[in-house]
């Protein structure tokens, strides 16, 4: 029982993490358009992240996205050692990659590094390469659809306040960036709180087969993820909260104003596209990166002044790293796992 706390613990660790390396993500346009402050930013993106629990629970009525993560790995090769080792890697290539300011996808690095452990363990035959193929689509999907989105709301909202005055029209979209801005926190409480929630899923379920006929806890006692108990996602969606309110400052430089210049109006319409993208996923019940999608929208609204606007040597660069993320982390998972193997029996 002890392993199990103990990835419970960094279960959060990482839900924590993912917070404050995608904080920007949620604020880093209505920061730069100084809508609000970086303290009021981060405090508006937390508040929303935690409000999306109740939005899943009671609204929705599931929590899908967890299901499809906790079943990246086949359950009967599900261990504790796979899990601990996909989270450390997780949390070691979030950190790095937060310490050089590169907007990742904390998404991909999760399921590569459950993913690499198992593949470890057990090999291939382990994964469901359906459901991780699935989600490796979104890498370029989910940017794109964000792009299309930008561009489509970018022209529809210039059209409409073409008689507005500049100014005028500055600060009323000033305004309802408080709203967009609050619809991407949610979006990202959504999205990335049950990626862990599947993951402790997981955990507890290969704790439950393994610890058959023992006296278990009532707290701990899972054999289907959609019978989870309500202290999971609660505790999920506050982690992700508290880790946005200490925020990602590395990164809001990245997402704010290196990929593009943006003015209050594109910060509506970028958030806005975002936003609608990350709730279609949600219906999907894809994993996605909410990076990806800001990006991608951030790209849409910027290439409709022109397309030299975009800054394509960070793209790229951005690019890269959304590619690599879900290999490097396998690799790194692969690693640790043998050395967990070796000194954890």
């Amino acid at each position: 029982m002890t392993l199990l706390l103990v990835i419970i613990f960094l279960a959060l660790i990482f839900d924590f993490i993912n917070g404050f390396h995608d904080a920007a993500n949620a604020i880093a346009m209505v920061v730069s358009t100084k809508v609000l402050t970086p303290l009021q930013g981060v405090l508006w993106a937390a508040f929303f992240n935690f409000v999306a629990f109740f939005i899943a629970k009671y609204i929705i009525g599931e929590f899908g996205i967890a299901n499809t993560v906790s079943k990246t790995v086949f359950t009967e090769y599900v261990t504790l050692h796979i899990i601990l080792a996909g989270l450390i890697a997780s949390i070691i290539w979030n950190l790095a990659t937060w310490r050089l300011g590169i907007p990742s996808s904390s998404s991909h690095t999760l399921i590569g590094g459950f993913a690499g452990a198992a593949i470890a363990a057990w090999g291939f035959q382990s994964i469901h390469l359906d459901v991780i193929g699935f989600i490796a689509i979104f890498i370029i999907l989910a940017p794109l659809t964000g792009m299309f989105a930008g561009l489509l709301t970018i022209t529809a909202t210039m059209h409409l306040a073409k008689k507005a005055r500049p100014h005028t029209a500055d600060n009323w979209f000033r305004k309802i960036q408080l709203l967009s801005s609050a619809l991407v926190s949610v979006g990202h409480g959504l999205n990335d709180s049950q990626k862990v929630m599947g993951i402790i899923a997981a955990a507890l379920i290969s704790f439950n087969t393994a610890s058959a006929g023992a006296d278990i806890p009532d707290w701990l006692r899972l054999t289907d993820i959609n019978d989870i108990h309500d202290w999971t996602p609660f505790a999920c969606f506050t982690v992700i909260a508290l880790g946005t309110m200490v925020g990602g400052w590395r990164i809001m430089k990245t997402m704010g104003s290196r990929i593009t210049k943006i003015t209050p109006v594109e910060g509506f319409c970028a958030e806005t596209s975002a936003a609608v993208t990350l709730f279609i996923t949600e219906f999907l019940k894809v994993p996605v990166s909410t990076t990806h999608v800001i990006s991608g929208s951030i790209m849409g609204v910027g290439a409709v002044k022109r397309l030299s606007a975009i800054r394509w040597g960070v793209t790229i660069d951005l690019l890269w790293a959304w590619i690599l993320t879900i290999p490097v982390s396998a690799l790194l998972s692969m690693g640790i796992y043998m050395l967990i193997k070796f000194f954890i029996k």
